[in-house]
């Protein structure tokens, strides 16, 4: 039995490789139309940026290689150019020789991955992309001549190579027509990556739209220039999907291949996996399209697993990812509010601001983490978390708990590792549960940052338990300074009707909605306190 695998990075090359240690007796081929196969291309902007100095790191596999070890039949500069479902052939041609032929097979993979985006802005075709090596060497080619840099796009791609860019010395200027970065992330913790990147000297336009990509640099919309030596587009990707749609193959959302729990295409025999695909979200099982390589390398471990006899489904998705810039860490999972909001689907938000570890072990940083929780059924429907070390754990544990069917107010029961320079005796993991459980079971009400102006208008007043101290440094207009161990001697102090209450990060402000409510006084805690309150509406 021939299996035939077009693409040889990720979920091709997974494919390929399980396939050869479940079936010792197939013949397998795999077709790549550019010169290299499974490299790490998630490390390809760290080798323009100088931190992965050694080209060759990059490059995990050759065909010599993968011919010795699994007796693959690896063609590179290859590019398959159409399918015939009906013949069971692919036709190819060589890239570089442009000789054509065709090639026979009893099981087909497609594993094409996705394409940058290139929306219809003129001159948008010079822009550099970053998709693979050929990109890598050409970009970091330019990079050597260039003092300057305009990158379009403030996605997880377009962060990472910005500031590679940054190390590299050139002057960076972030494009992005979103009124954020970092989509992924709501509003209120976006404001943090932002800081952090024109710390470093990225200057970051948001809302601003680009009109023209010019041998000079980018002509925005609203008639301003931005000059450039090199412009770079990371506006996103799409499935990269023609092979599939000339053959006659179901697309679905946005282009993607439709497939089923086993990765099989509307073409018999004909699989299809990785980012070109559709994938079915965990939450709601809607079409999403996640380009992740994890999933990728997945995806093709079960469709040759599905070959060979076994019958393993396809996991769902919550897209948890994680990025890195200049130090600070932005992972998540699950939906966001604005998703949520949008698909009018009720939730609960907690906001918390720990420490990844100990406060008193030396080296302890700020985390700030975002739950959102079903109301009605406890569940955890997504999260995020933003800090300088500790956010990929917290995500990490969050995501494991959502496919294990544990609920937020569960978060408090787990039993995590614990010693003073990983963590807290109350990880900050377990303190959303304990969040969770108080909300649950009506010890405490919390509004959020966006509710808090609105709740003011009506005729609510705003009590800050924080020291006198933290008030002067900074406080909400409006906001009335009673320390949280003087509230109780103050109570005549307060003023008639509802009461929010606040303080840095929520955990006094609880302590202080537990005191009025003994004294026989409703009041909201502000969720995540001053500190969300600041960054949300900087």
């Amino acid at each position: 039995m021939r299996t035939v695998i077009v693409g040889g990075v990720a979920g091709g090359m997974s494919a390929a490789t399980r396939l050869r240690r479940l079936d010792e007796a197939a013949e397998i081929v795999v077709l790549e139309r550019t010169s290299y196969v499974s490299f790490a291309n998630c490390g390809l902007p760290y080798h323009v940026g100088g931190v992965i100095e050694d080209r060759a790191s990059l490059l995990l596999q050759t065909p010599e290689s993968l011919a010795a070890r699994f007796r693959l039949d690896v063609r590179v500069s290859t590019e398959a150019v159409s399918i015939d479902p009906d013949r069971h052939t692919v036709a190819v041609r060589n890239v570089v020789t442009g000789e054509t032929s065709e090639i026979t097979y009893d099981r087909l993979i497609l594993a094409p991955g996705a394409a940058p985006v290139r929306p219809p802005i003129p001159g948008i075709d010079t822009a550099y992309a970053l998709r693979n090596v050929e990109d890598m060497d050409a970009l970091a080619a330019k990079v050597a001549t260039s003092g300057s840099a305009a990158v379009i796009g403030g996605g997880f791609i377009g962060l990472e190579i910005a500031e590679n860019l940054r190390h590299r010395g050139l002057h960076v200027t972030v494009l992005e027509a979103a009124p954020q970065a970092m989509a992924p992330l709501d509003p209120e913790l976006a404001e943090l990556v932002h800081r952090r990147l024109r710390d470093n000297g990225i200057d970051l336009r948001l809302g601003v739209a680009v009109a023209e990509v010019s041998p000079t640099g980018v002509r925005l919309a609203d008639g301003g220039e931005i000059h450039a030596d090199l412009v770079l587009a990371a506006i996103g990707v799409r499935p990269d999907s023609g092979l599939a749609e000339t053959a006659g193959l179901t697309l679905g959302r946005g282009g993607a291949i439709l497939v089923d729990d086993f990765g099989r295409t509307s073409a018999p025999d004909v699989y299809a996996v990785g980012d070109a695909v559709a994938k079915r979200d965990a939450l709601d099982g809607s079409e999403v399209l996640v380009p992740l390589a994890n999933t990728a390398n997945l995806q093709g471990r079960r469709v040759a697993d599905h070959i060979a006899g076994a019958a393993l489904p396809f996991r769902r998705i919550s897209g948890t990812a994680i990025v890195g810039v200049f130090g600070l860490q932005a992972a998540v999972t699950g939906w966001n509010e604005k998703r949520l909001v949008a698909a009018g689907r009720p939730h609960r938000i907690i906001h918390t601001h720990p420490t990844n570890h100990a406060g008193y072990y030396p080296g302890a940083s700020g985390l700030a983490i975002k739950l959102l929780v079903d109301p009605e059924t406890d569940a955890i429907l997504g999260a995020q978390a933003v800090g300088e070390e500790g956010a990929d754990k917290r995500i990490d544990v969050i995501a494991t708990a959502m496919a294990g069917g544990i609920t937020a107010s569960g978060l408090a029961d787990l039993e995590l590792a614990y010693a003073p320079q990983f963590g807290s005796a109350k990880d900050p993991v377990t303190m959303l549960g304990f969040v969770a459980q108080n909300l649950r079971e009506g010890l405490m009400e919390s509004i959020q940052w966006h509710e808090l102006e609105g709740a003011l208008a009506a005729g609510a007043s705003l009590i800050d338990v924080r020291s006198a101290g933290e008030f002067a440094d900074g406080a909400i207009p409006g906001a009335i300074n009673i320390p949280v161990d003087e509230l109780r001697d103050r109570l005549s102090e307060l003023p008639d009707g509802d009461l929010i209450v606040h303080c840095a990060v929520g955990v006094r402000g609880h302590t202080a909605s537990r005191i009025l409510h003994a004294a026989g006084r409703r009041s909201l805690n502000l969720d995540g306190g001053y500190r969300t309150w600041e960054a949300a509406t900087a």
